[in-house]
């Protein structure tokens, strides 16, 4: 008698195009103006879903990165060494320009074409675009230095991935990280007490030496990092080098590698300095108003990271669901599981079309103030929310794959242990929803600029009108500035921009859904709870067809 029959198990979802198969991304990439990326997008999509890239992303993992701080005769390393996936992951994003297209392109669409791909790469691992992130963020923040961009720009928008500590000048390409936190501020980086001392003559683009620590210093093998540090005139940004013009190691003692729930592919270290040498971004005392145009950039991609592994999930429990049999039945036939991941395609689609929508804020700020202070006030809201939520999402699509997705053979703990990462990244939730207060305080364009959003899309559900006006008359009110119900602003800011956007361009099962459960209150605390009448194996076909 055979003991070992192979039965009912689902084929590995390997090897189909991210791009293809996503009806609301393709929708809104054409859209949202990045037509003409349409055939790029699907190149892309093939390749960030190859067999090769999962393989890749299962590598990166499994090999942590390992800190050498000394060689065997005692001298001073503060190197970390990566398994070979990571690199060829890091080739893959930099050659592809996620880093740097939306500076080097000059076509319109250039930004939602970026997020595009930004959204389908993170899918097959999201750990080693964190310095792709930094990088990509970086140059805001540095040109607000010219003298400095005139070196280290070329390098930064080089789509050569060119790893190994040596002088930028032997650079084909650079990679940039960033180091704010301190043990005893996290968040607070005003109270930072790493200190900067002028070599010199001081003042913007001016060599000064750096004494202090850093708690979180993300990528550490990266080329340079952004700084802050207090200076005689208060906390300012500055740009460290690993390596010196002369070929000397600048001082950075890589103190530790953190051991992180997730996020394990990359390296995430504590570093001292001693008299480093950096050179001075802006002016004294405009640290963090400098290096804040780094951090939107960083925010938006932690909410794309977030929609990403959420997306990943929920295409991975409907491919488990078409393939298992239960009691008789495919999965993907039982209406309970439909409720569920229906649930789950709703929230995916309507984080997809918010972030296309707001790359396009993105590339038209520097014409439009309207676009510019919706950008301001929406990368925090998506960010809070969108982050918020991937974790409970994921969870319902781990749970969806039973005991075979609890195991660490499939994708799901990987995501899962992902999926917390970008709403503690770049603002925690509270820091995010006070930004939020302070920008609707001080940029008299933010509300307005939402509400202009909001009204054009009035009109098409009784259900999404009532939650505006209940939203309008939040925001009239002095409370709605009440930090201690800054949460629940930002739920409802989120919740309406979303369903702006669905009740607009999705298909009448994805609108009508997302308009009873997100803002009628026809929902449960849990996902799974739909309205009787809503047509879920419509919104499953559509999220995967």
């Amino acid at each position: 008698m055979t003991t070992h029959t192979v039965l009912n198990q689902v084929p590995a979802l390997e090897g189909y195009n991210f791009f293809d198969t996503d009806l609301a991304l393709r929708e809104g990439v054409q859209r949202e103006g990045a037509s003409w990326a349409i055939e790029r997008l699907s190149a892309f999509g093939a390749r960030a879903g190859h067999e090769e890239t999962f393989r890749w992303g299962v590598q990166a993992n499994e090999n942590r990165p390992v800190l050498k701080t000394h060689d065997r005769f005692g001298h001073r390393l503060d190197e970390v060494d990566f398994h070979p996936a990571w690199h060829a992951l890091m080739n893959l994003s930099v050659g592809q320009g996620l880093h740097s297209s939306v500076w080097t392109d000059t076509r319109a669409g250039r930004f939602v074409a970026r997020t595009a791909e930004y959204l389908m790469l993170a899918q097959a691992e999201e750990g080693h675009l964190c310095p792709v992130t930094m990088t990509f963020g970086v140059l805001a923040a540095l040109r607000k230095q010219p003298s400095l961009c005139v070196d280290w720009e070329p390098k930064i928008l080089s789509t050569t991935y060119d790893f190994g500590l040596r002088p930028l000048a032997d650079k084909r390409g650079v990679i940039l990280g960033m180091a704010m936190t301190e043990k005893q501020g996290g968040s607070d980086v005003r109270s930072n007490s790493t200190r900067a001392v002028a070599d010199g003559a001081a003042g913007p683009g001016a060599l000064y030496r750096l004494t202090g620590h850093k708690w979180f210093c993300s990528a550490p093998m990266s080329d340079a990092f952004l700084v802050l540090a207090q200076a005689p005139g208060g906390l300012s940004c500055f740009l460290l080098p690993r390596v010196l013009p002369d070929s000397s190691r600048n001082v950075f003692r890589i103190q530790r590698l953190k051991d992180k729930l997730g996020n394990r592919s990359n390296a995430s270290s504590e570093v001292e300095f001693e008299n480093s040498a950096a050179w001075l971004v802006g002016e004294e005392g405009r640290g963090v108003a400098n290096i804040i145009e780094m951090g939107t950039y960083t925010r938006f991609d932690c909410a794309l990271g977030a929609a990403a592994v959420v997306r990943q999930g929920l295409v991975q429990a409907l491919h488990h669901a078409r393939y298992r049999y239960a009691f008789g039945r495919r999965l993907a036939e039982q209406p309970l599981m439909q409720s569920v991941l229906a649930d789950v395609a709703l929230e995916s689609e309507a984080s997809t079309l918010l972030l296309l929508r707001l790359a396009r804020a993105y590339e038209r700020q520097a014409t439009d103030t309207r676009e510019l202070a919706y950008k301001r006030i929406v990368t925090a809201v998506a960010k809070y929310f969108i982050c918020k939520r991937a974790p409970t999402l994921v969870a319902e699509t781990m749970e969806a794959l039973g005991g075979n997705g609890y195991a660490e053979e499939s994708i799901l703990p990987r995501l899962y242990r992902e999926a917390p990462l970008p709403s503690i990244w770049e603002g925690s939730g509270n820091v995010i929803c006070l930004d939020v207060l302070r920008t609707m305080q001080k940029d008299q364009a933010a509300i307005p600029s939402v509400l202009a959003e909001l009204e054009g899309s009035r009109g098409a559900d009784r259900r999404y009108d009532a939650f505006v006006d209940g939203l309008k008359v939040e925001l009239a009110s002095p409370t709605h500035e009440d930090e201690a119900h800054a949460r629940g602003l930002v739920e409802r800011l989120a919740l309406a921009l979303q369903g702006a956007l669905v009740v607009k361009h999705s298909p009448k099962a994805v609108a009508d859904a997302y308009c009873a459960t997100r803002l009628a209150g026809e929902h449960g605390l849990t996902l799974g709870t739909l309205p009787r009448r809503v047509d879920a194996q419509a919104i499953m076909a559509r999220a995967w067809p």
